[in-house]
Formats: structure tokens, C-alpha cells, sequence
């Protein structure tokens, strides 16, 4: 995956992302992955998480972003950003 700008997102745990997001609107399960979703004025940000070894904890791996207006996909990096903006 391309992480362009994700630098504080990508490899992160579960509480690292809530600390930089806030609680996540969803989190869910399912097998060894979970998704996080976080929502603002601007966008929504899914980021699935992964372990990246066997038994491991599972850290963000990818991330997804859409306008939260009409579900049109912007960049992710400036997603991240705005909603961390928002969340101070």
C-alpha cells in the first residue's frame, strides 16, 4: 500500500489510533482483522487492521477515505489530517 502522508497511521495499534481520532464510530471483527471507522465534518476514514505476524497484534495496514457528504473517495492523508484537526 501506498502510505503517502500516513506515516502516524500506518503500523499502528488500535490505541494509538484512538488517541490521534478518538473512540472510532465503528469497530468491528472479524476473524484477525478489525476495522476502524471515524467520522467528521469532512470525510470518514476506514483503516483495517492486521497482525503482521502470527498470534501478533493487529496494526493498521491499510486505510480507505470517502467524502462523508456523498461517499466520494479523497485523499486519505488530507482525510487524517482534517479529522485530527477536528478532534482538537
Amino acid at each position: 500500500m501506498d502510505s503517502a502522508g500516513l506515516d502516524g497511521v500506518i503500523r499502528q495499534d488500535r490505541a494509538g489510533l484512538v488517541q490521534q481520532f478518538g473512540q472510532p464510530r465503528l469497530d468491528v471483527a472479524e476473524g484477525d482483522m478489525r476495522k476502524l471507522q471515524f467520522a467528521g465534518q469532512a470525510c470518514v476514514l476506514d483503516i483495517f487492521l492486521y497482525p503482521l505476524r502470527p498470534a501478533g497484534e493487529p496494526v493498521a495496514t491499510h486505510v480507505e477515505a470517502r467524502r462523508a457528504s456523498d461517499g466520494r473517495d479523497v485523499d486519505r492523508a488530507a482525510c487524517a489530517r482534517a479529522l485530527q484537526r477536528e478532534r482538537r
